[in-house]
């Protein structure tokens, strides 16, 4: 592993001595994953940490608070997550994750709300590449100055160290295979004087996160048969179908560690427990999310604050989008009928901006009109897709609002996302809707026109008009 050159003898040769451990000998086909949420090392001492996960196999672990010493002079955090997923084959990839909250290193010096590690790998025979998620540094401040880091961002600790903050690398190699290899170390402080009880040469890592993948040539083994439930349902509840071997549901229901969130889909609309059901057209072979039924063109909202992104189309989802919120949590909408203006890459939202409207695109044509929505906990996105965990028991105690507004149907056509379908429902004020009629276009245009009051309504209308692209 290649670091940035040392101001002295004796950080380099701790240094290699810690790099040796974690470079190129781990770099073989296949996948492997690493991770962990704390690590303090002394020279010469045993040193101390969190528990390190490694795969395969895949692995999570909600950790409990941690402290070092034992009166917390040099760390203290609130909880820490680790994750790591990792599948071989000619298709390889790898994912870990490492997150800590309310940090604190010496006695307050340097301090964060949330520290953040994570990365990914992928490799094909054909190709490899990575990324580093969702790495962060939230709430960072360094001796009493708040700092919003960059990439490999080194940060003098005035006569005694100097600390690097979202310090990473990605390798790529081709040869036997396609494969990569990266890691991340969120904040990485190193000690260049006695300090804090420390000796000289001691090194203090949060959030590191690696992932190693190389395509493999082999043959890839036949995906294993269903295995038929034979379990009899409790009186009163219906059976859970079949799940098929593979990948399996997390039996998990992670605090999001964020506030304020509201159900996803405005006004009438019903669900019911349909998280691990048996699925075939989609990865692991089970349902990831809960489907939430409305009637077509009922406003989709966001959540929580937070950032939209991958707002398109694909051939299970439909016209899709994700959201990720300010925790890092990042939550899955599909089978949308079309978009709102917010539905663009990048945007911010705020919870209950409408994001879109629900539909039956992708491979639920055909059903009744619904939204799937899913739920990836930031500790477990080391995971992959297969991080989702049972949307039910949040749905049911977030917040339903009341009253949503909308601006007039020529607003909901952004012209900049050219990839948006056409709207999924028209929404039109009843004195509208009276001057309107359906068999002349031009009295149609002048219908949908923007009012005099700025062209927002309330409710949505009775009539709709289906999507015609």
């Amino acid at each position: 592993m290649l670091r940035r050159t040392l101001p002295s003898l004796l950080a380099v040769v701790c240094l290699l001595a810690v790099g040796a451990s974690q470079g190129a000998a781990d770099r073989s086909a296949g996948a492997t994953a690493r991770a962990w949420a704390v690590k303090v090392i002394v020279p010469g001492q045993p040193g101390a940490g969190t528990p390190a996960a490694a795969a395969p196999p895949d692995a999570v672990d909600f950790g409990d608070p941690f402290t070092y010493p034992a009166d917390g002079s040099v760390v203290t955090t609130a909880s820490v997550t680790t994750s790591v997923s990792a599948t071989s084959g000619t298709q390889a990839r790898a994912g870990a994750t490492a997150q800590v909250t309310t940090l604190s290193l010496f006695n307050g010096e340097i301090t964060a709300t949330s520290v953040t590690g994570e990365t990914h790998a992928i490799a094909s025979t054909a190709s490899a590449s990575g990324d580093m998620g969702v790495t962060a540094l939230q709430g960072l401040v360094v001796l009493g100055t708040a700092i919003t880091p960059t990439a490999n961002q080194q940060i003098p600790l005035a006569d005694w160290g100097y600390a690097i903050a979202l310090e990473q690398k990605g390798q790529r190699v081709d040869k036997p295979t396609p494969g990569y290899h990266d890691f991340v170390t969120a904040l990485d402080v190193f000690l260049t004087a006695d300090h804090g009880g420390l000796p000289a040469g001691s090194e203090i890592q949060i959030g590191y996160a690696e992932a190693n993948a190389q395509a493999s040539e082999a043959t890839p083994l036949p995906t294993p048969p269903s295995v038929p439930t034979t379990t009899a349902p409790k009186p009163g509840k219906p059976p859970k179908p079949t799940v098929p071997l593979g990948s399996q549901p997390l039996k998990l229901h992670p605090k999001l560690t964020q506030e304020g969130y509201v159900f996803p889909v405005y006004g009438l609309s019903s669900y019911i427990d349909t998280y691990g059901a048996g699925r075939g057209d989609v990865s692991g072979g089970w349902h990831h999310g809960d489907d939430i039924f409305a009637a077509i063109g009922t406003p989709v909202l966001a959540v929580a604050h937070g950032t939209v992104f991958s707002v398109g189309w694909n051939k299970i989802g439909g016209w899709r989008l994700w959201l990720r919120d300010d925790a890092g949590n990042e939550f899955y909408y599909a089978h949308l009928s079309a978009y709102s203006p917010y539905a663009v890459n990048g945007a911010i939202v705020d919870a209950g901006d409408v994001l879109g409207f629900v539909g039956d695109t992708g491979d639920a044509a055909g059903t009744p009109s619904h939204l799937h929505f899913e739920v990836h906990p930031l500790g477990l996105l080391g995971l992959g897709y297969d991080g989702a965990v049972d949307p039910t028991k949040y749905l049911d105690g977030w917040k339903r609002l009341q009253d949503v507004h909308f601006d007039t149907v020529l607003g909901w056509t952004p012209r900049t996302a050219v990839n948006a379908p056409k709207a999924g429902a028209i929404l039109l004020e009843s004195s509208d809707i009276s001057s309107a009629s359906g068999l002349d276009p031009a009295s149609l245009r002048r219908a949908m026109a923007p009012t005099a009051t700025g062209g927002e309504g309330g409710l949505p209308a009775t009539q709709a008009q289906q999507p015609t692209g």
